[in-house]
């Protein structure tokens, strides 16, 4: 009765992680031969994994990823794709996060740019860290949405402090001032602070043009391109790859 009413105890303070443990050591008998010490060491334990797991997964989800399951783990080695497995295992597992850098993956449609991204992101939420995925060609109409609703300033004060944002497909349509507008004050408040992922079809030497304005693309550039890893991918197109494997095969 008594460890009952702990573990119902721990349950009303929240404490899921060490009433799970709790619970599992009653199950197993050889719990018993440990010391005190080493039985409430374990229950400590797994309460911080479990709340480390509940966090993980709450960010991911705030994230809102185009591909919530990539996984740098599942990054293809494949030669002829514009960068090798060491170097882009070295930035993933690097400080670029916490030292509010860029990383600009550019490259044909197709190659995987989203997905990487996607990939880098999910393992800064693995990490501990909060991230944020935006569709740069559909930004517009979140920003008209935000005003509408009133919360434009809260909004771009939210993702001030996202320790991680995906600008994805920046440069496939042309930009409103509005949206212009937005990206710069985005940029400006993390630039060196917080840490920013931007993939394109557009190369990086294309961006002033595409940006507009001469004064404001200065501006937008200098923020992020001051700290920043460049990957220019390569090769066929990932879907198209995809497809050919998933098509039936005829029979000889």
């Amino acid at each position: 009765m008594l460890i009952q009413q702990t573990i119902t105890q721990l349950h009303a303070l929240k404490l899921q992680g060490m009433a799970t443990a709790l619970q599992r050591q009653i199950e197993q008998p050889a719990a018993c031969d440990m010391a005190f010490e080493e039985r409430l060491a374990l229950l400590v334990q797994h309460e911080c994994d479990s709340r480390h797991a509940r966090r993980c997964a709450r960010l991911l989800t705030q994230a809102r990823l185009r591909y919530p399951q990539a996984a740098i783990e599942d990054f293809d080695t494949r030669a002829g794709r514009g960068v090798e497995r060491a170097r882009f295992m070295g930035l993933a597992l690097g400080d670029w996060i916490t030292t509010g850098q860029t990383v600009i993956l550019t490259g044909a449609t197709g190659c995987g740019k989203t997905w990487l991204a996607c990939a880098l992101a999910q393992y800064a939420c693995r990490r501990g860290h909060s991230a944020r995925y935006l569709r740069v060609p559909r930004l517009s109409e979140e920003l008209r949405t935000q005003q509408a609703a009133g919360t434009y300033t809260r909004w771009l004060a939210q993702l001030a402090r996202t320790e991680v944002v995906v600008l994805d497909d920046w440069g496939l349509v042309g930009l409103d001032a509005l949206t212009r507008e937005a990206l710069m004050e985005l940029l400006d408040d993390r630039a060196g602070s917080r840490a920013t992922l931007v993939t394109s079809q557009l190369p990086v030497d294309h961006w002033h043009a595409w940006i507009g304005d001469p004064a404001m693309a200065d501006a937008m550039l200098d923020r992020l391109l001051a700290q920043a890893h460049r990957i220019v991918l390569k090769g066929e197109s990932m879907r198209a790859t995809k497809r050919q494997a998933a098509a039936p095969q005829d029979d000889d």
